[in-house]
């Protein structure tokens, strides 16, 4: 008797926990403030540099990837994120500067045509193409889905699932509108998926960003790969999250026009990919 009035106590100890997590799982908008009271922002990829540039006065060094560097200043008295383009030294330099600008102004492009099909993208303020630079919106009040999965995971492992379908279900969406739109992002990952959420609104917004590897196309097999990009990426970041990525596909199959086609193509991209590792 003793014994069972012992379980039923652990059980409703159990319990208190679990609605403690459930009341402790962070917001979107929590995390932002959380970032910001601490000087971190996922938006801008980390702190900032040093507070100057020789190239570009009055913008800090935040980011450096394999293809450009990314700066944080003002420009035209706005919040302002600068990604500019180096030149490589192991290609010629004319086919090196041919290729550079062609990347600048198809990235360029690539946003615009997203911004008219109604994705969210950070807005572009300035491109120029002598020195291949994109001024572009610094989305201040944002934060990584990356960041955002993490934190939510960290604190309420019972309830993270009910917590971060809702966003899922708008990853699912937008990249349904991308795709039905044309648009291949070619960078698909929860670090690329913005979450903005403004002190004024109730719920998070989907931003997509980093077009630099975006392409414009029709096939059904470029929409599977970009989302099978995606995948891999997310599940290596996040073990053990095959159910959230369910919903993404999910919600991409209910608002895509080209859902059938595309989750084919998926499959067979899937296929491939598990023969490349077992034949290695």
């Amino acid at each position: 008797m003793a014994a069972k009035m012992e379980d039923s106590t652990r059980g409703s100890g159990d319990s208190s926990v679990t609605s403690s997590n459930m009341t402790e799982i962070p917001t979107v908008a929590q995390i932002i403030e959380r970032q910001a009271a601490s000087g971190e922002s996922s938006a801008a990829g980390g702190g900032t540099g040093p507070p100057g540039s020789l190239h570009h006065p009055g913008f800090a060094l935040f980011k450096q990837g394999a293809e450009a560097r990314l700066y944080r200043g003002t420009f035209l008295g706005r919040p302002t994120v600068l990604k500019e383009r180096f030149s490589k030294k192991y290609r010629h330099p004319r086919l090196d500067e041919k290729l550079t600008t062609k990347r600048t102004q198809g990235e360029a492009r690539t946003v615009a045509r997203a911004r008219k099909a109604g994705i969210p993208t950070p807005c572009i303020y300035f491109v120029n193409y002598q020195s291949n630079c994109i001024y572009m919106e610094d989305l201040r009040c944002a934060t990584t889905s990356r960041d955002y999965i993490v934190a939510v995971q960290s604190v309420g492992a019972g309830d993270s699932f009910r917590a971060l379908q809702p966003i899922m279900d708008k990853i699912g969406k937008t990249l349904a509108t991308m795709h039905d739109g044309d648009i291949i992002h070619g960078d698909l990952t929860t670090s690329n998926i913005m979450l903005k959420q403004d002190a004024s609104a109730t719920e998070p917004e989907v931003v997509l960003i980093d077009f630099g590897l975006s392409s414009v196309s029709q096939l059904a097999e470029d929409k599977g790969v970009d989302l099978y990009v995606l995948e891999k990426a997310f599940l290596s970041t996040h073990p053990n999250t095959e159910t959230l990525f369910r919903i993404i596909l999910k919600s991409y199959t209910k608002h895509s026009r080209k859902s059938k086609d595309v989750i084919k193509k998926l499959d067979e991209v899937r296929l491939r990919g598990r023969k490349r590792t077992m034949v290695g």
